[in-house]
């Protein structure tokens, strides 16, 4: 907890960095199309480390009682103005460490934060002792596979050597990337079963005229809707998304 990364004095940039960009909201609109089928009827439902509150309004705009909660007080003040008009959002200033009442949530929500984080692999074995059997883990993190696979294409092979580590750790740089495949044999081995997986922008990072990122969005956003769950792509993508069931 002492060493995780939180976004206190850079909320404004870390909001504009991820939900000002083609990525951000083409992350937001991939985790939203792979949720839907689980959250259709009204639900209970906590967002650990949900931060400016994007997805925190997503779910409650469908009439979903969500809590949510983060590490940032800087973070959640741009979530309290965001969410204002929901009277079905709780928000909490509160590590993942201290979230102790998750059995009472049908779908707990984790989207980018187990790669802030000093040990990424006890959150998630927390949240499997502190779910109720039946809850739905809505899991995201940063694909390390896929950074060693964008820094293999961008000639980055100094930083490759070094185990994708640098000296100077940019504050908006994840600290864990973590691997897909490990994640997901941590998470059957503790017991979850795994609903769903996908790679969450298996193309959008890659392409190499940058611009077609926002001039040709429609039809990226169509291609990465078509391929995303479907090997070899889904392990390049960018983040990684599981639906796990306890």
């Amino acid at each position: 907890m002492i060493n995780d990364r939180i976004f206190d004095g850079i909320a404004e940039k870390f909001a504009h960095n991820i939900y000002g960009t083609t990525k951000g909201r083409l992350r937001h609109t991939l985790l939203c199309d792979v949720l839907s089928p689980y959250i259709a009827t009204p639900l209970r439902a906590i967002e650990i480390g949900g931060g400016t509150g994007v997805m925190s309004a997503h779910l409650a705009s469908l009439g979903h009682k969500v809590v949510l909660t983060d590490a940032s007080q800087d973070v959640l003040k741009q979530a309290r103005e965001l969410l204002q008009s929901f009277p079905n959002v709780e928000i909490r200033h509160q590590y993942l460490q201290e979230v102790g009442d998750l059995d009472q949530f049908d779908i707990v929500l984790c989207h980018a934060v187990l790669e802030w984080l000093d040990n990424p692999f006890e959150a998630i074995q927390h949240f499997h002792q502190q779910m109720k059997e039946g809850a739905i883990l809505s899991l995201s993190f940063f694909n390390q596979d896929a950074n060693l696979f964008a820094n293999a294409i961008y000639g980055n092979f100094d930083y490759i050597a070094k185990g994708l580590k640098v000296k100077k750790q940019v504050r908006l740089n994840p600290k864990q990337p973590l691997s897909a495949m490990k994640v997901v044999e941590f998470c059957k081995a503790l017991g979850f079963t795994v609903r769903e997986s996908a790679g969450i922008r298996c193309f959008h990072d890659y392409m190499r005229d940058v611009s077609h990122q926002a001039s040709k969005y429609d039809e990226l956003l169509a291609l990465e809707r078509q391929y995303h769950k479907q090997p070899p792509y889904m392990w390049l993508g960018k983040y990684f998304h599981l639906i796990l069931e306890k």
